[in-house]
This record gives structure tokens, C-alpha cells and sequence, in this order.
């Protein structure tokens, strides 16, 4: 099997895909098979003489992704690198899992939440002032700046994959072990914080005399194990889909049925 080497023109044009990485948004895998559209010419030009090699490739990359598009160049790059370099597929996995969490949460905040306020803030007093500047300021200075963000964090990534290959290669695989577990850290504490399930189940216990108290299942799971019941509905989710192979779909329906259905019997609320 041939296997071209990339360019660094080819790691630019990836970097701009980054715009399509919303065109296959869905609830199954979220920005799964963007992100596979991302990568595509460049896994193209990789495997170009073994069509086989590179289905493989597209279908490892079309799972659940979920990440800020203008810090999504750095991931694809140093993924890009990684390939090149013959990296296992599950270490190059592993980083990427890690690293699409923490970098949507600087790039979401950095466009939506300091960028966008300060342009918005100066081209609508330009607007009020009755200057056609203010909206064309707006508009022109965030996409010259997503734009640069772009190809600065697709080379950072490029310069960061090919130095780290070169000095750590022997201990890429404890790097993808860290990096794992940090990815299991973060959807775990996605899992407690979103997922909310409680029990308003409670009973009366007789005390000395004629004194009662009203026990609250809830305090009680609480008390042993906090954010019990998000995290055991979470790991039947992961046992559905991991095992059973279910779809979305039908973890959709199922979490709706078990919903009303246990809301009406008052077991959860």
C-alpha cells in the first residue's frame, strides 16, 4: 500500500474545512461525520491507492465529536501528525477525545463571549451614530479573526504534533492513557452536572414515643452516594449502546417513556 506524506498545504486546506464541520450535525454523533468530512481530502491523498484503508479511517473518525470550530484546526492537525507518524489508532482516538471538550469551552468563549461582544458593542455605536461602518466593522473584523484563528491554531497543532512525535514518541502511549483518562473525567462530570434525576420517595419512621420523622430516600442516597441516580442511568445508556448497539432513537424513546412513566408513579422527579 502506497502512503502518501501530507504537505503543509494540505494541513492549511484542513484547517479551513473547519467551516464544514457543522454541515453534518446530528443528534446520533453530534458533528461526528463533519469532522470526517473535515478530514476527508487529506485521508484521501494519505490512503489515495487503497480505498479500503481509507473507508476504515472515515469510519473511525464518524462517532460522537463535539468541539468549537475555530479552535478545531489544532485537533486535526496534531491528528494528522499522529497519523503520519503510524500512531494507534486508539491513542490518536484517545487525544482527540480529550482535547474537544477543553478547547470548545476557550473557543466558545473566546467568539461568543469576548469577540463578539466587543465588535458588537463598537459597530452598533458606529450604527446609532448613523455610519455604514458599524455593521461592515462587525462583519469584517470576526471573520478576519476566525479566519486567522484558524490557520494559528492548525499550525500550532502541526508544530506541537511533529515536535512531540519526534522527542516522545517512545511514551505516546502513557500520553494517550492521560489523556483518556482526562477525557473520562470531563464526561463524567458532564454526566453528574446535566443528567438530573431524583427521587421524591420518603416514609415515615416511628421515633421514641409518640415522635415520628419523614425520611427522605433522596438525603439518603445523597448522604451514601451523591449524584447516585444520574450516574446509574448514565451507565445503563453506555451499557445500551455499547452492548446492545442501540440507536439514538431509541435511547430517545426510552428515556421518554421511563420519564412520564415513572414521574406519574412518583419514583422520580
Amino acid at each position: 500500500m502506497a502512503f502518501n506524506q501530507l504537505e503543509k498545504k494540505d494541513y492549511m486546506k484542513t484547517s479551513l474545512r473547519a467551516y464544514f464541520l457543522q454541515n453534518g450535525f446530528n443528534y446520533g454523533n453530534y458533528q461526528g461525520l463533519g469532522y470526517a468530512n473535515v478530514l476527508y481530502p487529506a485521508l484521501r491523498k494519505m490512503y489515495k491507492d487503497d480505498d479500503d484503508k481509507l473507508q476504515e479511517a472515515l469510519k473511525e473518525n464518524i462517532e460522537f465529536f463535539n468541539s468549537n470550530i475555530h479552535f478545531l484546526p489544532f485537533i486535526t492537525s496534531l491528528h494528522l501528525v499522529m497519523l503520519e507518524n503510524k500512531t494507534p489508532s486508539n491513542e490518536i482516538r484517545n487525544i482527540k477525545m480529550a482535547l474537544m471538550g477543553p478547547l470548545a469551552g476557550i473557543g466558545d468563549s473566546l467568539a461568543q463571549f469576548c469577540l463578539a461582544p466587543l465588535f458588537a458593542t463598537i459597530g452598533a455605536s458606529l450604527a446609532q451614530d448613523g455610519l455604514i461602518m458599524g455593521p461592515i466593522l462587525f462583519f469584517v473584523a470576526m471573520n478576519v479573526i476566525l479566519l486567522a484563528m484558524k490557520f494559528l491554531t492548525g499550525m500550532w497543532g502541526y508544530k506541537l504534533g511533529t515536535n512531540i512525535i519526534a522527542t516522545l514518541s517512545t511514551k505516546m502511549e502513557q500520553i494517550s492513557n492521560i489523556a483518556s483518562m482526562i477525557g473520562v473525567t470531563v464526561i463524567s462530570g458532564l454526566a453528574v452536572n446535566f443528567v438530573k434525576i431524583s427521587t421524591p420517595i420518603q416514609y415515615v419512621a416511628n421515633m421514641t414515643g409518640d415522635q415520628q420523622k419523614v425520611v427522605a430516600i433522596q438525603e439518603m442516597i445523597d448522604a451514601i452516594a451523591p449524584k447516585l441516580l444520574p450516574v446509574l442511568f448514565t451507565g445503563l445508556i453506555f451499557y445500551l449502546i455499547k452492548v446492545k448497539k442501540w440507536t439514538t432513537y431509541k435511547l430517545v424513546i426510552l428515556t421518554i417513556i421511563l420519564g412520564v412513566v415513572l414521574s406519574v408513579l412518583n419514583l422520580i422527579a
